[in-house]
């Protein structure tokens, strides 16, 4: 098994873990802030594409997937490494009733099963940190987004504003860890989050790599003070 296959197949282990808390922590250790933040990038979408067919990456428990159901999509596939989210996605979309609307596929992000320009909205919800190799996962993104199409990431970064970056870091550096922990019963999953999202490249870093992958007007937007940004482009 190659280097960037144990990884994911970590991850995987890892996400499955804590499947049952997920969507639970989720919303306490955001205060409820990433419900917010997921319904903006889904305007934003909206603003630049009126997709057919879209493709949630690392849809972990399909929260994003429902959402894009706002663009009025005619169908939406979401795709995730650990089964365990997937099985907890599934049942979200049986209860409401949406199996037509939406499917989950298991699969690997950085190898995703679908044919070259398959989906006129490609995006992701704080899932590409967990890319083992960032670049080649934008890139199968960009390659199975159809001409004219928009790749969309929604990811976790650092505020700008020294006063404001200070008191995130100590929160998500110190707090969230042990609240994750407490909660989930995992010891490692919420010390992860921090050290991923520490590793994660900066905004013009990122909006380099979205356009060394072939996307055109590269754009980004700070959402709460910079805590999230929404980066968007188009494949032209």
């Amino acid at each position: 098994m190659s280097e960037t296959s144990k990884q994911e197949r970590d991850i995987a282990v890892m996400f499955d873990s804590i499947a049952g808390r997920y969507d639970f922590l989720n919303h306490l250790l955001s205060l409820g802030i990433d419900r917010r933040w997921r319904r903006n990038a889904i305007r934003t979408a909206g603003k630049l594409v009126k997709p057919s067919a879209v493709l949630d990456v690392a849809t972990g428990t399909a929260d994003f997937a429902i959402d894009a159901l706002r663009l009025g999509p005619v169908k939406i596939t979401g795709l995730d490494i650990s089964g365990k989210m997937l099985e907890l996605g599934r049942e979200k979309i049986r209860k409401r009733k949406l199996d037509e609307r939406i499917e989950l596929v298991r699969g690997d992000s950085l190898a995703l099963p679908f044919a070259d320009d398959s989906f006129d909205l490609v995006m992701s919800a704080f899932g590409v940190r967990n890319f083992s190799d960032l670049f080649r996962g934008i890139s199968e993104m960009t390659r199975v987004t159809a001409k004219n199409g928009v790749v969309l990431v929604l990811e976790f970064s650092r505020p700008g504003n020294r006063l404001f970056r200070w008191l995130f870091e100590f929160y998500f550096f110190r707090i969230l860890p042990a609240i994750g922990r407490l909660v989930s019963g995992h010891k490692s999953a919420y010390k992860y989050l921090p050290v991923s999202v520490g590793g994660f490249p900066g905004r013009e870093e990122f909006a380099g790599l979205l356009r060394k992958a072939g996307l055109s007007d590269v754009k980004y937007r700070n959402l709460s003070g910079g805590i999230a940004v929404i980066y968007t482009g188009v494949k032209r």
